[in-house]
């Protein structure tokens, strides 16, 4: 019997694949669980409309995160850093500090998990360039001007 899954089944395979299983195993296991659903015409013609709505939405999220990016490359936000005497800083810019600073400077809210520091955070005076991840596909740029406080 050919069944749908609805969910990834160990060692059957990941949601929305059509298997072939045994009959008494999609009776007893898979349609009773809700694992799947038989593989007539009707659910596979389900199926169909669903991934094509799936490779839509995605195609949408790529375009978005491409034009954001674009909005977003060249812009500059400046955030201050403490120091001392001799230009020495104290502490390190972090990705929450350049969140709250585009927010607040260019009104655009960024994740701050998706932006790329080199290790330790920004530490030193100056322009730096971060990159922020929009999309698996998509990485855009940011200028960040840290200056003394």
């Amino acid at each position: 019997m050919k069944v749908i899954l609805l969910e990834d089944v160990k060692s059957l395979g990941k949601k929305g694949e059509v298997v072939n299983v045994s009959d008494g195993y999609a009776r007893n296991m898979i349609l009773p669980k809700k694992l799947g659903v038989e593989a007539n015409n009707k659910n596979l013609n389900d199926l169909k409309l669903k991934n094509q709505h799936a490779e839509k939405m995605a195609q949408e999220n790529l375009e978005n995160a491409k034009a954001f990016a674009k909005e977003l490359s060249g812009k500059e936000v400046t955030v201050t850093l403490k120091t001392g005497e001799g230009g020495k800083t104290f502490g390190s810019i972090s990705t929450k500090e350049i969140a709250a600073a585009a927010k607040e400077q260019l009104d655009m809210e960024l994740d701050k998990k998706k932006m790329q520091l080199p290790d330790g955070g920004l530490k030193t005076l100056g322009v730096h360039e971060i990159k922020i991840k929009f999309h698996p596909k998509v990485t855009g740029s940011l200028k960040v001007k840290i200056a003394e406080e």
